[in-house]
This record gives structure tokens, sequence and C-alpha cells, in this order.
């Protein structure tokens, strides 16, 4: 068994200027621990394999494509390989969240909004 604190783990800085915790790695699945800043958001952008965002904690917007969802917590959005897509801290406190990416990403992020 393997157990992660995520409390613990290491942070990086991603693509998006955001510090991220990778609590899950391996040939088939990758998990990241991101958290949003009120106001903050992540660049527009386009991810080689479908993704799911796992809301644990405060309210933000997802943009998939052409749609738009107001989430909160306990909610899980679907975004599918290939659609730009965005997430923004619309609350007033931190916005934390699960990146899920099936199958785990080989390929480099392309980021739309340089």
């Amino acid at each position: 068994m393997k157990v992660t604190n995520v409390a613990a783990a290491g942070t990086f800085q991603n693509v998006h200027g955001v510090e991220a915790k990778k609590i899950y790695d391996t040939e088939n699945a990758e998990v990241i621990h991101m958290a949003l800043a009120p106001g903050q958001s992540l660049k527009k952008h386009v991810t080689p394999v479908d993704v799911f965002f796992y809301i644990l904690e405060g309210k933000g917007v997802v943009e998939i494509g052409d749609e738009k969802q107001e989430v909160k917590k306990d909610m899980l959005v679907e975004s599918p390989k290939d659609v730009p897509h965005i997430l923004r801290n619309t609350g007033e406190g931190i916005f934390r969240f699960l990146v899920v990416k099936v199958p785990r990403q080989k390929q480099p992020t392309e980021i739309l909004d340089k």
C-alpha cells in the first residue's frame, strides 16, 4: 500500500505559473492537486488526454470549449482531450481541486493564452 500525504507532498510550478502537487503518477494515470487564490486562474489550454476535475474546496468557474459552468465542493467535471479549457477561482476563499489525467499525459500541454 502507498499512502500520500498531500500536505507533505512536494510542490512544483506548472505551465500556468501555479504551484501544484503531483500526488499520483503512474504509467496509466496522473493526479495533480491544485489550489487557486481568489481571482487566480489557469491559462486557457489544451491537453492531449481526457481530464477530469474534482472540486475539493471553494467555488469557481470551469470553461470547456463553448460551455461554462459554476462549480463548488464535491462536483466532478469531465474535460475531453484536445478541447480548450480553463479554471478560475471566483470565490472569496481558496479554490482547491484535483486534476486527473487518464491515461497519463506524455505530450506537453498547449497553452493558448500566453
